[in-house]
């Protein structure tokens, strides 16, 4: 009699542990992946290389669904408001704790309405001009800026952009005065500094680092904390002892809020796997991105960081949206 409780118990044990693998296995169906822009932009790409990896990684589709609008905001609303399950997932970047300090309407809170997975790269800002002018380095340009306030215009991919922000954060920390000048992409603005029709522009430094090395145009300086293997001969603007200045495009995995934590360390994991292969390394470098991965405690520390960071910066500078 006693073999035979025991025998049940033991069966009993095993159909539980059974059931709760069961409602604890993830993924079990395609994961939807928002991207909150068009197809063929930086988080297109990155959102692109590490879904097929996940998918590989843990035997299910990652089904990339690009929803461009409101600089973004339309696409991070549909996680903000989605199901916490782990099957709708966010590529967020830079934008993500920026809107809301210059839009005047967004529809959820960038903190408390996601689940921060992990930072997954980043690129800095260049300072570029076009080559025609004289100014061989920052310090050269910042001197010809204080000389004669209000000659020299800088372009961005509109008011409020991370182009935009790396401008202003610039006239911040070497008071100078440099003319902002919108344009609806910062591919356009770059353009016009290529044709002269620009002096300057910050743009990330992947859109600009093949006309650099061609010579097309002059990076005097970037916005990281070391110098970047891409440009390897262009100083960071620290080394330019203007403090302060470390600005980067960054891209990072987001899911809704309260996401169950077995199925964030199940992420987390794969993530960071993928983040790991040699291909994705590669392609990413490629694409002149660092990779820089985080513990999600550590990723939203980084997150309130940057929401605080660049509140100031648009409240100092007086920034509103087109």
């Amino acid at each position: 009699m006693q073999n035979i409780l025991k025998a049940a118990a033991v069966t009993g044990m095993s159909v539980m542990c059974a059931t709760v693998a069961a409602q604890f296995s993830y993924p079990l169906r395609p994961v939807r992946v928002i991207i909150p822009y068009s197809p063929g932009g930086s988080s297109d790409a990155v959102g692109r290389i590490v879904g097929q990896r996940l998918g590989e990684n843990l035997k299910q589709q990652f089904v990339i669904d690009n929803r461009p609008g409101a600089a973004g905001s339309l696409g991070r609303e549909i996680v903000a408001k989605a199901a916490p399950d782990g099957y709708t997932l966010l590529i967020g970047d830079a934008p993500h704790t920026i809107n809301v300090h210059v839009l005047k309407h967004v529809p959820y809170d960038p903190i408390k309405d996601f689940t921060a997975i992990t930072l997954l790269a980043s690129a800095p800002q260049a300072l570029v001009l076009h080559p025609g002018l004289p100014y061989q380095n920052v310090k050269e340009f910042v001197a010809a800026a204080t000389a004669q306030p209000g000659k020299f215009n800088y372009g961005s991919g509109g008011s409020g952009a991370i182009t935009h922000l790396a401008g202003e954060l610039f006239k911040l920390a070497t008071r100078v005065n440099l003319v902002h000048i919108p344009y609806k992409s910062i591919g356009i603005a770059t353009s016009d500094v290529l044709g002269g029709q620009m002096h300057a522009a910050f743009p990330t430094l992947p859109g600009v680092v093949t006309h650099a090395r061609a010579g097309r145009l002059r990076a005097l300086g970037i916005s990281s904390a070391k110098r970047s293997p891409a440009l390897p001969d262009v100083p960071t603007f620290e080394e330019n002892n203007i403090s302060g200045m470390i600005v980067s495009n960054w891209f990072g995995a987001f899911a809704p809020a309260r996401l169950p934590a077995d199925v964030l360390a199940v992420l987390h994991k794969a993530v960071l796997d993928a983040m790991h292969a040699p291909d994705v390394r590669a392609k990413l470098g490629n694409l002149s991105l660092d990779i820089n991965t985080m513990k999600p405690a550590e990723f939203d520390t980084f997150l309130k960081q940057e929401l605080e960071k660049w509140g100031k910066v648009v409240k100092a500078a007086g920034i509103k949206a087109d």
